[in-house]
């Protein structure tokens, strides 16, 4: 069952059609609101005119409780029915209406000396009156107050019809813009083309793919894949170069244990059968040996990056009173000096132990019996602490010094076995975590190997 995968192309047309849509629905009722006021604007100067015309038109006539055609005709001009009027003396209350003003109280509106306009309710609906206050000629000191009126029925589809004039024009902008857009999409996503090709035509090789071209928003992505392919090709030369190491140091044992049992399958008496096999065993044992150091070797150089606090005063002890059975059994007197005050570092505990112990177990082999090794702590005045092994043995040439921890480098002259790897995983394991390894020569004589790691505040007390 196939996943549909997601779209950019998708997600961006998307991301502005859903606005672009919310827009015209927001335009579209902005733009009945800006039609309804202004269609209230030019039915409020109609009607106040029409008011005031009549007005003058009753001024005109003689008293009557009757209109005459050419006023009924201004007022009734609606077909919908949907005019007003209402003419009423101060002193002898309602002259003429259409409908019952009664609740609409006009005498008031005659206070002001200008004409009104207001909203009310009348038959049970919204209606817009303009009320316009004149002198009764028939009878001085009386005030005729003239209303006219209309629903908003007719006021609202003048604003519907404007809204409906303009909707395909916003329909046609937004489809136009709406084309521009995918066009432009479209258009922007090809810059990608050159990027997709570069990686399609590389079979091999694994060099950055970041260019001039690389657009800035997805410079980010690039720079992480570049820094993924330079993961990925240490990983490969850490694991060629392990393969090539395993192969040059494998080789001499298995020719060797193959010789003798050879030699162990030819052999005419005990005697030489046994020297075969003992030295089957010895050379079994130095190749179980190289393939330990050689894979610690490669976990030294891929172990994680871990980083935590670490109190070396607390954990250094421990991991020298585990290798003091060892010690004792190769006749080295093993000891360890405490710092002054707490050694507190940033670390990864697995790493620094692999060092530590690749350190002592180089002091143990190549100091020699009676030796005194000792592993100490101690802060130096740089912010910094010092983890170090030192012992009293022959010590190291001075021409040989800057080649110590070189793979498979060993001194000239060194009588104890050893694979020449011990060195080079401690200062694999160190430079892991951001630390530095150190040699010089021990006084009177041997070495001193040590660990230099960025000190922490101690913790308060």
């Amino acid at each position: 069952m196939s996943t549909r995968r997601p779209s950019l192309r998708g997600r961006l047309l998307a991301f502005l059609a859903l606005p672009m849509l919310a827009l015209l629905l927001l335009n579209a009722v902005i733009t009945y609101r800006i039609a309804l006021a202004y269609s209230n604007h030019l039915h409020d100067r109609n009607l106040l005119d029409d008011a005031q015309s009549f007005a003058r038109m009753l001024q005109t006539m003689p008293r009557s409780d009757q209109l005459s055609p050419q006023a009924r005709f201004l007022l009734e001009y609606d077909p919908d029915g949907h005019s007003y009027f209402n003419v009423e003396s101060l002193h002898h209350g309602s002259v003429v209406s259409n409908t019952d003003f009664t609740a609409i109280p006009g005498a008031r509106h005659c206070l002001a000396s200008s004409p009104a306009l207001y909203s009310t309710h009348l038959n049970h609906q919204k209606v817009r009156l303009a009320t316009v206050c004149i002198a009764n000629v028939g009878e001085p000191g009386d005030q005729l107050v003239v209303t006219v009126g209309e629903t908003y029925a007719d006021r609202r589809q003048r604003a519907q019809e404007i809204l409906l004039i303009t909707i395909p024009m916003m329909t046609l902008l937004m489809l136009c813009v709406g084309a521009l857009v995918w066009l432009g999409v479209n258009h922007g996503l090809r810059i990608l083309q050159p990027l997709t090709r570069r990686l399609a035509e590389r079979n091999h090789g694994l060099a950055p793919i970041s260019s001039p071209d690389v657009p800035r928003e997805i410079l980010p992505l690039i720079e992480t894949i570049d820094g993924l392919f330079g993961r990925l090709a240490e990983m490969i030369a850490l694991q060629d170069r392990f393969i090539a190491d395993a192969a040059h140091q494998l080789r001499s044992p298995l020719a060797g244990i193959s010789l003798h049992v050879d030699r162990a399958l030819n052999a005419g008496d005990a005697a030489t059968r046994n020297d075969a096999l003992e030295h089957v065993r010895r050379l079994n044992q130095r190749t179980a040996r190289v393939s330990g150091q050689l894979l610690a070797l490669t976990r030294a150089q891929t172990s994680p990056t871990v980083v935590e606090p670490l109190a070396l005063d607390v954990l250094v002890p421990e991991w020298v009173a585990a290798r003091v059975p060892e010690a004792i059994r190769a006749g080295v007197d093993l000891g360890y000096q405490p710092p002054a005050g707490p050694a507190r570092v940033q670390g990864y505990a697995p790493a620094l132990q692999e060092a530590l112990d690749n350190l002592i177990d180089n002091a143990l082999r190549y100091a020699g019996r009676g030796a005194t090794v000792t592993v100490g702590l101690s802060t130096a005045a740089d912010a910094r602490v010092e983890l170090y092994v030192e012992d009293d043995g022959p010590g190291v040439p001075d021409a040989a010094m800057p080649r110590l921890g070189e793979r498979f480098y060993r001194v000239a002259g060194a009588t104890a076995s050893g694979t020449g790897l011990g060195l080079a995983i401690a200062r694999e394991a160190v430079e892991h975590i951001q630390g530095s390894l150190h040699y010089q020569a021990a006084l009177p004589r041997g070495l001193k190997v040590s660990i230099l790691l960025p000190r922490l505040p101690a913790d308060p007390p």
